[in-house]
């Protein structure tokens, strides 16, 4: 019978500094580990689980050596455009305050959107739960996990809301808008695939060069509580 060994899963003080996560004990993969590890390690329960099967793309060039610098900006990556792409939104919803406009459903849905996209920066920057409780959420209930599922929701709630408005202005924006066709619609498509094939192509080059590619095994500790190299 065939059989597949697992990777093995190490413990916080087994792998070096820079891997560790606030709050999180154990669950840890081997910080070099290969191509085949990764992808069995996917199958089998570490801290990493559940967000790999959540995005399968995650990157950190500046985290190496700053990762505070690093925690920030990945955190202004996301507050930035959110902020920029939501200002049709947030005057929708103060005039909609102001004027006591109808509470319809579309505004609802952007209200919850707007308070899950809250939760969502909220858990991300903060590490909670696992910081106010240290092992109890290394695999399933912390933040980076929570985090994920609150993009979710609001991205539905938004959608829902989105899909509200057009049915709603439905006469309105035929009247002023040009009828959806194939060519607009791959014509968009086929722009967003060049433009991401082109920052990963651009990152993906620069990882050669990237500092830190030296990362020395995992220190095994030994019975006497003192690490050692294996």
């Amino acid at each position: 019978m065939l059989t597949i060994k697992l990777p093995q899963i190490f413990r916080v003080h087994q792998v070096p500094r820079i891997f560790w996560e606030d709050g999180i004990m154990s669950g840890y993969r081997h910080p070099k580990s290969s191509a085949l590890d990764c992808v069995l390690s996917s199958f089998q329960m570490t801290n990493e689980t559940v967000n790999i099967w959540t995005h399968f793309l995650p990157t950190c060039f500046p985290e190496l050596e700053r990762p505070r610098l690093s925690k920030v900006l990945r955190t202004a990556a996301f507050v930035y455009p959110f902020l920029y792409d939501n200002i049709p939104l947030f005057y929708r919803l103060l005039f909609c305050a102001w004027s006591n406009c109808t509470w319809n459903e579309a505004v609802a849905g952007y209200c919850y959107h707007l308070l899950f996209a809250l939760l969502t920066g909220f858990l991300f920057a903060s590490h909670l739960p696992e910081r106010l409780a240290p092992g109890r959420f290394d695999y399933i209930g912390h933040s980076h996990q929570l985090f994920h599922i609150c993009a979710v929701l609001g991205t539905h709630f938004q959608l829902e809301a989105i899909l509200c408005d057009v049915c709603s202005r439905r006469t309105w924006l035929r009247g002023r808008l040009p009828a959806p066709g194939l060519p607009g619609t791959f014509g968009t498509a086929g722009l967003a695939f060049l433009g991401n094939a082109a920052i990963i192509g651009a990152f993906t080059a620069a990882l050669p060069r990237a500092p830190g590619s030296s990362v020395s095994p995992p220190s095994v500790p030994t019975e006497a509580g003192r690490c050692r190299d294996p």
